[in-house]
Order: C-alpha cells, then sequence, then structure tokens
C-alpha cells in the first residue's frame, strides 16, 4: 500500500531523514522504533504532506503523493493522527470531529459519526464539551477518532500512548487492534517498545534518521541490540 525509497527530509541545511526505505503491506500493522530525536516523527509527517522531501519518493496505492499539499493526501485515504494530538481545544468534542470529515462529500457522514460514537462512548457522553476539557486519554481517543471521520486507508499514528497511564496505554493499543480488524492499515510511531513489537507485524528501527534494522517484529523482539538499547535486558 505504502512504498517509501530513499527519503530525504531536511529542516534548514540538518538532514532529519537519510535514505530511509519501508514498506507497509495493505491490511497490516508496521511499527517504527527508536530514540528521541531519530526521525520518527518527521517521517510520519513526510509522508502525511505536512513537511516536503528534499528527495526520494512516497507511494500509496502506486501513485506518487511525495509533495502533495496535506489535504491532498488525506483525500486520498492518508490520515494522520499527529504526536500531541493536537485536538482544537476550543471547539466541542463533536466539532473536533466534524472537522476530520471536512474532506468528504459523501452521505455517509452521519452514519459514521455514530460507528465512531459507539467506538469510544465517552465521546458521545462529553460531545458538547470544549475538547480542551477531557483527559490525556479522552484527547487521544479523540485524534483518532477524527481521523477515522475521513475513512482512511492508511492510519499514521505517531506516538499514542505518549504520556498516558498503563491502563490506557492497554486500551489505546487494544483500540489499534480493533481499528487494524476493521480493515485499516496502520503505519505506528511508539516509543512503547515492547507493546509496538507485540501489536505489529513487521518494524523498522530508525536511529539518526537512518534505518538501521528491519524485519519481522517478533523477530526484532529477540534481537540482542534491541533488547539492550530499548527492552532494559541484557
Amino acid at each position: 500500500m505504502l512504498e517509501v525509497r530513499a527519503l530525504e527530509t531536511c529542516y534548514v541545511k540538518i538532514r532529519a531523514l537519510r535514505e530511509v526505505s519501508i514498506d507497509v503491506p495493505g491490511g497490516a500493522i508496521v511499527g517504527i522504533i527508536g530514540a528521541n530525536g531519530a526521525g520518527k516523527s518527521t517521517l510520519m509527517r513526510t509522508i502525511a504532506g505536512v513537511l516536503a522531501p528534499r528527495a526520494g519518493s512516497i507511494r500509496f496505492r502506486g501513485e506518487d503523493i511525495a509533495g502533495l499539499p496535506p489535504h491532498g493526501i488525506l483525500r486520498r485515504g492518508v490520515a494522520l493522527v499527529p504526536e500531541g494530538r493536537a485536538i482544537l481545544s476550543r471547539m466541542t468534542v463533536r466539532e473536533n470531529l466534524e472537522m476530520g470529515a471536512y474532506v468528504r462529500r459523501d452521505r455517509n457522514v452521519p452514519a459514521d459519526m455514530e460507528r465512531v460514537m459507539d467506538r469510544f462512548p465517552v465521546l458521545r457522553q462529553r460531545q458538547l464539551q470544549p475538547a480542551g476539557s477531557l483527559s490525556g486519554g479522552e484527547q487521544q481517543m479523540l485524534a483518532i477518532a477524527r481521523a477515522l471521520l475521513s475513512v482512511p486507508k492508511l492510519l499514521l499514528l505517531d506516538e499514542p500512548t505518549l504520556g498516558l497511564a498503563p491502563l490506557l496505554v492497554a486500551d489505546i493499543f487494544r483500540i489499534v487492534r480493533e481499528i487494524n480488524a476493521s480493515g485499516t492499515t496502520i503505519l505506528l510511531v511508539e516509543q512503547n517498545v515492547r507493546q509496538a513489537l507485540k501489536v505489529s507485524s513487521h518494524a523498522y528501527v530508525l536511529e539518526t534518521g537512518r534505518i538501521v534494522l528491519s524485519g519481522p517484529s517478533a523477530r526484532l523482539a529477540e534481537e540482542p541490540r534491541i533488547k539492550a538499547a530499548y527492552l532494559g535486558q541484557a
């Protein structure tokens, strides 16, 4: 579904991504793991069109989308849930959800809104509250639900469990599995490496802007370098 080849993205003169190549098969959950500053969020934002690549290609379902504006990429079926959630705090929960469907022109938005409310009951209960009044976990659910209302074929999740309590982390990973089981392909950036490798089928390790390891997630979980660097095991 997604083919990234030799991607380079820069901030002024600093190369944040260096010839990054990844593949995301349709129907899969693919993980991107790495330390802070490795370039994970830069990769997600470049795929989503928030940042323009300096070199390389990004092919989504056979079409090169590198350099397209974010709304053009969203219309093609790629939705980003950004690190930090980026909810519209002064707007209500429902208004945030409606913003997720702004690129749509079909008549199924009300039915999809109901399905999202069923999946996230707390959002139905609080739909008239300002989004900024929600807890951190509820805001993350709102950010995911908002992206789902664009009906994405590929969902980019950037650090969905960042700053959440352990029980909420478990809820978010359950939701990730459910979304995938319903037919949405997922590219997941996550610092909780143990959980990321459990939920994904394939993963890439990003260090200082380069892919240094990749393979089936179960195999990477047994890789000595991964154990030492990310799982706290000698």
